[in-house]
Order: C-alpha cells, then sequence, then structure tokens
C-alpha cells in the first residue's frame, strides 16, 4: 500500500508526523504522504516543518515519508497560486480538496484544482465527465477514498474515469490511526468503488510512479 493523503495535528488529524509515520510502517505502508489542509493562512508554517520532519525521520523508517499539500477551502481564483507556492516550500505531493458532497465546498474548485499543477485530485464527489476529460487532458489522476462520506461519490469517480481513460489512485485521507489501511484492506476499498484487478493493480501502478517523481 502507498498512501498519498494523510493529515497529522498540524491541520486536523491527531498524530504527530512521526507517529503517523510509524504507524504507517506498522501497517505495512511502503510510502507516505502527510498533506495536511493548507490556504493561504498557514501553507508557510506548516509545509516547511512536514519537509523537515520527513527529511529527520527518513533514515530511520522503512516507510518513505513524503512531505505534501492538500489546498483545502481556498477560493478557486487563488488554488493555482497556493500549489505552486505550496511545491517552493518543499511540498512534493500536492492536491486539493475536492468537492466533495459532504462539505460545502466552493463551486469551481474541481476546475480550478485541474488546471493547476497538482498531482492528483482529492475525492472530486460528482465530478463532471467535461471535468474528467479535463484531468486526462491536464494528466492528472483522480482519487478514490476509504474516507466516510467522500467515499459516497467513488463509484461514480470511477465510472466516468473509466469512460474518459483518466488514472486512479487510492488514498485513505486518513486523520486518524484507524483511518490507515493495509493492503487487502485498500484493495478492498478499490473494488467496492467497481474497479476491476486489472485496475487495482494499475492505481497501485500510478501511486508508485508519483513516489518516484517524488523522490528522484
Amino acid at each position: 500500500m502507498i498512501d498519498l493523503h494523510t493529515h497529522s495535528l498540524f491541520s486536523d488529524g491527531v498524530l504527530v508526523p512521526s507517529e503517523l509515520l510509524w504507524r504507517a510502517e506498522a501497517k505495512g505502508i511502503e510510502a507516505l504522504a502527510i498533506t495536511d489542509h493548507v490556504d493561504a493562512s498557514n501553507v508557510d508554517f506548516v509545509v516547511p516543518r512536514l519537509a523537515q520532519v520527513c527529511q529527520d525521520v527518513a533514515a530511520h523508517l522503512s516507510v518513505r515519508p513524503i512531505p505534501g499539500a492538500e489546498i483545502t477551502h481556498a477560493p478557486p481564483a487563488t488554488i493555482a497560486g497556493l500549489v505552486k507556492r505550496a511545491r517552493k516550500l518543499g511540498a512534493k505531493i500536492v492536491t486539493v480538496h475536492g468537492e466533495t458532497i459532504t462539505e460545502p465546498v466552493r463551486e469551481g474548485t474541481n476546475r480550478a484544482a485541474l488546471m493547476s499543477e497538482i498531482d492528483f485530485l482529492a475525492h472530486p464527489g460528482l465530478i463532471t465527465l467535461e471535468e474528467v476529460k479535463l484531468a486526462l487532458e491536464r494528466g492528472i489522476l483522480l482519487e478514490i477514498t476509504s474516507r466516510r462520506g467522500h467515499s459516497l461519490t467513488n463509484g461514480h469517480v470511477a465510472q466516468l474515469a473509466r469512460e474518459a481513460g483518466v488514472g486512479l489512485i487510492v488514498n485513505t485521507d486518513t486523520h486518524g490511526p484507524g483511518d490507515l489501511l493495509d493492503d487487502p484492506s485498500a484493495r478492498e476499498v478499490a473494488l467496492g468503488a467497481g474497479l476491476s484487478e486489472a485496475e487495482v493493480a494499475a492505481a497501485w501502478a500510478r501511486s508508485k510512479n508519483l513516489v518516484a517523481r517524488a523522490h528522484p
């Protein structure tokens, strides 16, 4: 399992980054990105600290730690700039909090995210086919999530992604230790979303590619 969407207590998670990474290692997770929620108010504070702790603990863990960021509830017009700031500050994996049906996310967030330099769009909710085609054009992956509530639209996302030929990845959106999944459990989430065994394998391969890109 590679998990590229998790949160520490630098946003709304409950664990310090080191414990989150240790628990991921205990689950047998190969690589973990810590993608805390950021906007203009805290991106300059959070991302450098995640980058520092990932650097400090990397030699002491088998799990590969990756500093990241999830641009969250930012006005759509500001998303592209925030993505650039996060990367400049050291984020190796950057995502945007998509238009999940469980929160009042601003309309236009999915499209603004897909026009920015992100790696994947997190829990994109009832994403439109037009937006999915934009993801394909931009080379951006879509997320299948195990997160309660956000996962309600997994089937919709999987169906449109298959129709348009867009790549999917599977993440947990972990906020607490009980959210982390081992490989068999993550596979069940993917199959439950309607992915075939071949599509699950392809999703795993895409996650590996993102990790390789984050650590050239």
